[in-house]
């Protein structure tokens, strides 16, 4: 049942290969295809999972790492069957291919001829036989431990049939009152009862309605009836506003101390020029390695013994333990793992991206022979860090200076959408964005199409003055270097967004900004109208707009988006997200960790990063520096 055999090294070199099923209709070139997709998505990038398993279109294939030789085992089997004796086959496999080729050294591993055929027949009938002789074996009876009887307590058996005790009711007859002479009043007749509840409601509101007169002598006025009393006035409130203020209010205009504003920021102007600087993030590990390397220096000794003495800092202290001169095993890794997982998390890093981390470096040691111990925080450090930096590096480089060059060149604007959910920033980072497009020379058109939120049109038009005026058109050439397409609220965000593209097409504008309204991932109705948005008017680049605070939220928004974005297109081929915009960095310190749980949910890079409050406040992510933050 299996379609295709093979053994390669981690870069992808073929040792040996087998195809057992000469009528399967799967062709090799998709084998071919399916074993590619393993080694980019999963081998190099350090996506190895504890399932070992990878799928792609009607294909699947089930692998197993050999940390010893840096080799993988590969069956390629149809999707839709399940193959139970995989994993034992695949191990057998292992075993026979160390035994007859494990003595060649690793110089001489490439050119060696791998006559494995023979080894492999007898290792899959001997496992399709056990697999065969399991399904027709009985089912083995359960033990008393694996019964449910043996999780019942003593109390959990005692029977309670829930009846509570009849309660005892005694009933008390009161007998009649005695005359005087000793013999009991007559018992008084239906009528005589009602008469003399008529009597006693007369006397009531008798009672009720007297008017007691103040005493003489006393001239006190009464005071007014509830009728005459004044309501309660309602509150002033100190910034309530009236019509009156309408004036103050108007924005469409700039006021004395806006000017005063674009005077304080002029000095912007200029840092903004060329490639965007990337993020500087310092890191114990960089003040690290420059005392080892100026160790001759004494004062710089006394503070790595203090360090030492303390028990090391860091990730790796958790190695502490571990020793070395022996080949490591899971279990062994485990305790280790563990620690390195809750660190992870305490990074803010995801917990499902953390698990996942750890079973990447798990499988990349287990099986290696390790050193001094030492040699084993090297490797773990080595481990990790190839795994973070790996995730981290973008698998295409996302240029937007060149791309937006290219569409001028071709008479079209180039568009970017931006997206996410409610207030990450997506208006203020997008207004970042044009102010570096500005500053390369590039005009720009923001079109308005948040049509919900109250103020989202004032607030871009506030920005496109201030833009304006930090470049005014008379240092261009006359040409206005930041416009404003709105409609107003309540209308469609796709037809605005359309308009924007075609006026920008007609005046020669060179980058349109489309800004969207924020949405929660599980808001069907939007979500169905981002998706519509981006499939009438095929963006050059979809941005979604995340904030490093949050931490498993990341992982659920950014599969949900690109899942809604697929779900809600009519596309074959959907436009999903492009790249991510993380912002409010410079609120987190050290806790870096959701740059890495977006990347490795989408696959994506981080194309900017927003690190303040001004137009220059804007970053490119440096893959070192989040890593040693990580790292800390």
């Amino acid at each position: 049942m299996l379609d295709f055999v093979v053994i390669f090294t981690k870069g992808g070199v073929v040792l040996w290969n087998s195809k057992t099923n000469a009528s399967s209709s799967a062709t090799e070139g998709s084998f071919t295809a399916c074993i590619n997709g393993l080694i980019r998505g999963v081998i190099l990038e350090e996506r190895n999972t504890e399932a070992q398993y990878f799928e792609e279109e009607h294909l699947a294939v089930q692998f197993k790492l050999d940390n010893e030789l840096d080799v993988v085992y590969a069956a390629v089997f149809q999707k839709v069957i399940k193959l139970s004796y995989l994993e034992a086959f695949l191990a057998d496999m292992q075993l026979a291919f160390k035994e007859k080729f494990g003595g060649i050294s690793s110089a001489e591993r490439l050119s060696e001829q791998y006559d494995f055929d023979r080894e492999f027949r007898r290792v899959l009938s001997a496992s399709e036989e056990a697999s065969a002789k399991q399904v027709k074996a009985p089912k083995a009876m359960r033990s008393y431990n694996e019964s449910l009887k043996s999780k019942k307590t003593v109390a959990s058996m005692i029977q309670d049939d829930g009846r509570k005790p009849a309660e005892k009711r005694v009933n008390i007859q009161e007998s009649p009152p005695l005359h005087q002479d000793g013999h009991s009043s007559p018992t008084p007749t239906r009528e005589d009862v009602i008469a003399e509840n008529r009597r006693k409601l007369r006397e009531k509101l008798q009672t009720g309605k007297k008017v007691t007169s103040p005493p003489a002598g006393d001239t006190k006025p009464s005071k007014p009836s509830g009728s005459e009393k004044a309501g309660k006035k309602p509150r002033v409130w100190d910034l309530g506003g009236n019509s009156k203020d309408a004036v103050l209010l108007d924005r469409s205009k700039d006021a004395p101390e806006d000017v005063q504003y674009q005077t304080i920021n002029s000095d912007l102007v200029g840092t903004m020029q060329g490639v965007i600087p990337d993020l500087d993030v310092e890191s114990e590990d960089d003040a690290a390695s420059a005392s080892d390397s100026s160790s001759a220096e004494e004062d710089e000794v006394q503070v790595q013994s203090r360090k030492s003495k303390r028990g090391g800092g860091g990730l790796l202290s958790y190695f502490k333990g571990i020793v070395g001169a022996k080949t490591m095993s899971l279990v062994e890794l485990q305790p280790a793992l563990e620690k390195m997982r809750d660190h992870l998390i305490s990074k803010n890093v995801a917990s499902e991206i953390a698990g996942k981390l750890c079973d990447s470096v798990a499988s990349s040691l287990e099986g290696k022979q390790m050193g001094t111990f030492d040699s084993v925080a090297g490797q773990v450090k080595e481990a990790l860090t190839q795994s973070l930096v790996r995730i981290l590096s973008p698998k295409r480089r996302i240029d937007i200076i060149r791309d937006a060059l290219e569409s001028k060149r071709n008479g079209r604007p180039y568009t970017i959408i931006f997206c996410g959910v409610n207030g990450v920033g997506k208006s203020t980072n997008l207004a970042k964005i044009c102010f570096w497009l500005i500053e390369n020379d590039f005009n720009v058109l923001i079109a308005a199409c948040d049509t919900f939120r109250a103020g989202a049109v004032e607030q871009l038009r506030t920005h496109t003055r201030h833009l304006n005026a930090l470049h005014p058109a008379e240092k261009h050439n006359g040409r206005t270097m930041v416009q404003l397409y709105e409609k107003g609220y309540g209308k469609d965000a796709a037809g605005i967004a359309m308009e924007a593209i075609k006026f920008a097409h007609d005046t020669r504008v060179d980058v349109v900004l489309v800004d969207t309204a924020g949405r929660m991932q599980d808001n069907e109705p939007l979500m169905r109208s981002l998706s519509k948005l981006i499939k009438v008017n095929n963006p050059d680049l979809v941005l979604f707009v995340g904030e490093a605070l949050v931490g498993n939220e990341a992982v659920d928004q950014l599969v949900k988006f690109n899942q809604a974005l697929a779900d809600y297109s009519s596309n074959e081929n959907p436009h999903i997200i492009d790249g991510i915009v993380l912002t409010k960095f410079d609120t987190i310190d050290d806790k870096v960790g959701a740059a890495i749980s977006m990347t490795y949910i989408t696959g994506q890079p981080i194309v900017f990063v927003g690190t303040g409050q001004t137009y220059a406040d804007l970053k490119a992510i440096n893959v070192t520096a989040v890593v040693n933050s990580l790292m800390k």
